[in-house]
Parts: C-alpha cells; sequence; structure tokens
C-alpha cells in the first residue's frame, strides 16, 4: 500500500525544466530516499508535494486523494534552507512551531525537554537561536519538524552542518519514528545515508527520475557483475584485463564490475597469484554510489539499456 504517490510532477522556471514528468510512490511504513546531486530537482520536487511551489502539471495523492492544504499540517518538514527566527529563544522556537502545527504549549512542553536533553540542548532552551553554533541550529529546527508528532516527515538534507556524533543521534531518531510507522522521505546527494536508512528509493537526475524501487531490489540486480574489494597491493593489471569492465575507487574500497557474472572466482585466483592481499572481498556486491556514479549524467537511452540489462 502507497502512503504517498507523485505523479507525473514538471516544473520549469524560466524555461529551464527544473522536475521532468517525475513521479515515484512512497509505501506505508517505511523510509523512502529521494536521492541525486545538488540540483538534481530534488528540493524543487518537495516544495511542490508540500505546496510551496505549485506544478506546471502533475498530482501528490494521499490514500488515493489528492492532497490539499489540510496535508500540511499532517506533516513535520525540514527544509534545505533553515528558518528559525533568529532573536527568539530557544524553548519558545518549539512551542511557536508546534503551535503552527495545532498543538498547546502544555502537549509539547514534556516532549520539547527530552528532545533538547537528548541532543545536549535542554542548557542552551533559554538562549536565543542566533547565539547558538549553526549545527545546535540545525538539532533545534530538527526537533521543531517532529515534536508535533507528525504522520509524515520530510528531510531536505537533514545531516548538514552536523558533526558524527549528532549525525547519529538524528539517525537513531529517524529510525524510532520509522518504528512508529512514520512515513518518512529523505532528501539527500549522500548515497552512503541513504544507503544505511533507506527501504525504497527514487533517484532523480537532471530532473528526471532514473530509477526507482526497493533499495535491496536494486542493489541485487545491479550487483550481479560487481565485487566490492578491500586489499593492499597494486591492481593495475587489472585496468586493461579481458575479464573486467570497469573499476572505480572509492579509497577505501574498490569496486570492479566483470563482463560476465560468473567470472568472480577467476578474479579472485588472479588477486592471489598476483600477491595482491585481499582483506575484503565481496561478490555480487555494490554500493549505491556506485550504481549512482553508473547512472548519473547519461542519456535515457544509456540508462534504459543498463536497467535493463540488470
Amino acid at each position: 500500500m502507497y502512503s504517498l504517490e507523485v505523479r507525473n510532477l514538471t516544473k520549469t522556471f524560466n524555461k529551464i525544466v527544473a522536475v521532468d514528468n517525475a513521479s515515484f510512490e512512497v509505501p506505508d511504513g517505511s523510509i523512502f530516499g529521494l536521492i541525486g546531486r545538488n540540483g538534481a530537482g530534488k528540493t524543487t520536487t518537495i516544495r511542490m508535494m508540500m505546496g510551496i511551489y505549485l506544478p506546471d502539471s502533475g498530482d501528490v495523492v494521499l490514500k488515493g486523494v489528492k492532497i490539499g492544504p489540510e496535508f500540511k499540517s499532517k506533516v513535520g518538514y525540514l527544509p534545505e534552507e533553515r528558518g528559525l527566527y533568529k532573536k527568539m529563544k530557544v524553548i519558545d522556537t518549539l512551542y511557536y512551531f508546534a503551535e503552527i502545527k495545532g498543538k498547546r504549549k502544555n502537549e509539547v512542553h514534556r516532549k520539547a525537554d527530552e528532545y533538547l536533553k537528548r541532543f545536549d540542548l535542554y542548557d542552551r532552551r533559554l538562549s536565543k537561536v542566533e547565539d547558538l553554533s549553526k549545527g545546535n541550529q540545525q538539532k533545534v529546527q530538527f526537533i521543531a519538524t517532529i515534536l508535533h508528532d507528525p504522520d509524515f516527515i520530510i528531510l531536505d538534507e537533514p545531516f548538514s552542518g552536523l558533526d558524527p556524533v549528532n549525525t547519529n543521534l538524528l539517525k537513531d531518531i529517524i529510525l524510532e519514528m520509522k518504528q512508529k510507522r512514520k512515513v518518512i522521505i529523505l532528501s539527500t546527494h549522500l548515497m552512503d545515508y541513504a544507503e544505511k536508512l533507506c527501504d525504497h528509493v527514487a533517484m532523480i537526475d537532471h530532473g528526471k527520475i532514473i530509477l526507482k524501487g526497493s533499495l535491496n531490489e536494486i542493489k541485487q540486480k545491479f550487483s550481479q557483475k560487481n565485487v566490492s574489494l578491500t586489499f593492499d597491493g597494486d591492481i593495475s593489471f587489472l585496468y586493461n584485463h579481458p575479464i573486467v569492465e570497469k573499476i572505480e575507487n572509492f579509497g577505501n574500497t574498490t569496486g570492479i564490475r566483470l563482463k560476465e557474472a560468473n567470472q568472480t572466482q577467476e578474479l579472485l585466483k588472479l588477486l592471489i597469484e598476483k600477491n595482491i592481499n585481499v582483506k575484503k572481498f565481496d561478490a555480487n556486491d555494490i554500493s549505491l554510489q556506485e550504481i549512482f556514479i553508473e547512472l548519473a549524467g547519461k542519456d535515457e537511452d544509456f540508462i534504459k539499456k543498463e536497467v535493463a540489462n540488470v
């Protein structure tokens, strides 16, 4: 069952097509990733979903019914461009945003204190927003996004400005929201976060949805000829080897795409013969980053061929 459906959304600015006939489905009780590079059309798509922009064409459908103004009351939305009132105190900011969503102060007081303590902000609750660091302002805005207990949570680049500790805390809270059967839409260009958190994804590039579906199924399809390798040594001999189609170096790991799915044992044998210290050899494994690099920026015919072949 789909909670939300985006149907053929299109938006043009000054003859530039920002979103081009985009369609995808968000299943119930899932974390859905809208992924792509900066400027691909993610934020414009989300703003049309939120009614901030009117689409040139297309619809957003909730449980089979086209959404209206009431949808905003059901959504917690963290925009990419943060919008806090700098002169307001932190706690007053949280109460203010909760009231906009129809919650009274006494309804959210306890939950606000709990979140402030979790994010190590309780001692700053009477500080003005402008006196906080960028990362702490980001945490305040995230709390404001979820404090009214929305059914839908839309997060546009939520990890921006956060250190690793708070990134991990934010991730934990997102997973808690999923356990409560919230529908979470995560828009990001950071493929590793999407891969760790999302159940389903839609990949957008130059305004077009180029790939969508279950993340596990997508990875399974694209990984059939792929090996994820961690090693010590020189593998330059593989770059022109007849069994190797492509090599992507990701620093700590290397992705090797073979020409045939049954050549993984041959590859392992070659590595051993060349005295490569193989620390990790994952056959039929591929990262979302590798899939994105494979498809992003390619023309429609190439994408259709790649998707058809996997």
